[in-house]
């Protein structure tokens, strides 16, 4: 099958609203983590969360179009445009013949839960007679935000949204990925957005036990693998991607990041949320993605691990991680301690990571952990406080989610 090349990046998050500044910082070791702003949190037992900062929709849309899009639809086409942008894909300059061969499959976990709650509490708090925005439906629904980045850009090929809760963007890289090499597109553009810092967001998850309530120290709130982990930080955000057929890359004179070298998926079939002890899921979709790229897991450099800051799933990926690899020790670190856990796009934010990880022999830290936990298998290369410079040729990047669902990638360096 069909080699495939990462040719363009782009970032909304946190940590920057641009693929530079977004990597300057998790070098560094910054977290994004501070007091909610979005809404009054004051009511709730976690009061804090990575959002999104100085985003301004109309560097990107007319005033007219942003009433038209969520906030998760915006994040999606800011990250894109700066991928395009990155990639050198002259879109308006291209025939629409040449567009029919490119496409885009993006994942969110929650879609437009935003316009989703503003609506029904307007209905509620009205005379019960149904106002509803005429863009309602097209604002909430998932797959809306793969629709606007092709009818934006004028691309005709495989078009789609993927769900598979916090490991969907993974699942639309992997998903983009088949296509390409398949030869049912030349490019496709995938990746992730999520804008669930709500208030059924937070309160949900909140009930669930799942999210840190550290409220007097938020920087320090994520932090994987440490004994004293109360839970995850929820972030927002999107990551954007350009997968390119290998031949087509180096034809046009592409700047080329990485190669995606594999990717497998399955399930921990055990739980609606919890992650089995032996990390069933998590080790079957390591081994499915070594599989498909032809590699043995000694040849692995970094592993990003999923790694939420969650009792029990930490635990059960390191479980994993430990099973598949035995003597060699990779490289481990958990970037969610600086992102917070971006849910439906943590998979692209992360693979971003991976991807600049390959490209400048850097592995990205892990914060806040000053205690291994003691039930974590020992003997681990687990990277904390700062970034190492080091050779790294093979990245494994793991993304899992509610329902057991499970996705890792494998990058590696353009040779």
């Amino acid at each position: 099958m069909r080699r495939v090349a990462i040719t363009g990046l782009g970032a909304i998050t946190p940590l920057g609203n641009s693929v530079k500044e977004f990597w300057d910082n998790i070098v560094a070791g910054k977290s994004g983590a501070g007091s909610i702003t979005k809404f009054d949190a004051s009511k709730f037992k976690t009061q804090f969360a990575c959002e999104v900062k100085g985003f301004d929709p109309l560097e990107y849309f007319e005033r007219k179009e942003v009433r038209k899009y969520d906030l998760f639809t915006q994040y999606a086409i800011a990250a894109t445009d700066e991928a395009i942008k990155d990639a050198n894909l002259d879109f308006e300059n291209m025939s629409r013949e040449q567009k029919f061969d490119i496409g885009v499959i993006w994942a969110s976990g929650n879609g437009g839960i935003s316009t989703f709650e503003e609506q029904l509490s307007e209905f509620h708090s009205g005379d019960g007679t149904p106002r509803f925005n005429p863009y309602f439906i097209p604002k909430m629904i998932v797959d809306i935000a793969a629709g606007v980045i092709s009818i934006r850009n004028g691309l005709h090929g495989p078009n789609y949204a993927t769900v598979s809760a916090c490991a969907s963007s993974n699942t639309a890289i992997i998903a983009a990925y088949d296509a390409i090499r398949l030869g049912r597109a030349s490019v496709m553009i995938a990746g992730g957005s999520e804008a669930a810092l709500t208030p059924a967001s937070i309160g949900g998850f909140s009930a669930s036990q799942a999210l840190s309530k550290r409220n007097d120290d938020p920087e320090a709130a994520s932090r994987p693998f440490d004994a004293d982990r109360d839970g995850f930080v929820a972030g927002e955000g999107a990551g954007a991607i350009i997968l390119e057929e290998w031949e087509h890359a180096v034809n046009r004179g592409a700047k080329i990041y990485a190669e995606l070298a594999g990717g497998g998926m399955a399930a921990d079939a055990y739980h609606l949320t919890a992650t089995p002890a032996d990390g069933i899921g998590a080790l079957l979709g390591m081994q499915k993605a070594l599989k498909d790229a032809g590699l043995t897991p000694d040849v692995i450099d970094y592993v990003n691990t999923h790694a939420t800051s969650t009792p029990l799933g930490d635990i059960s990926e390191l479980v994993a991680v430990n099973t598949l690899f035995g003597e060699h020790k990779p490289a481990i670190s958990a970037t969610k301690s600086m992102t917070g856990h971006l849910l439906g796009a943590a998979g692209a934010i992360e693979s971003i990571i991976s991807v600049l990880a390959v490209h400048n022999n850097i592995i990205p830290p892990t914060i806040n952990t000053k205690n291994i936990d003691p039930d974590i298998p020992q003997g681990l290369n687990i990277i904390t406080g700062k970034a190492v410079n080091t050779k790294v040729d093979y990245v494994l990047n793991n993304t899992f989610g509610f329902g057991g669902h499970t996705a890792s990638t494998i990058f590696k360096k353009p040779y």
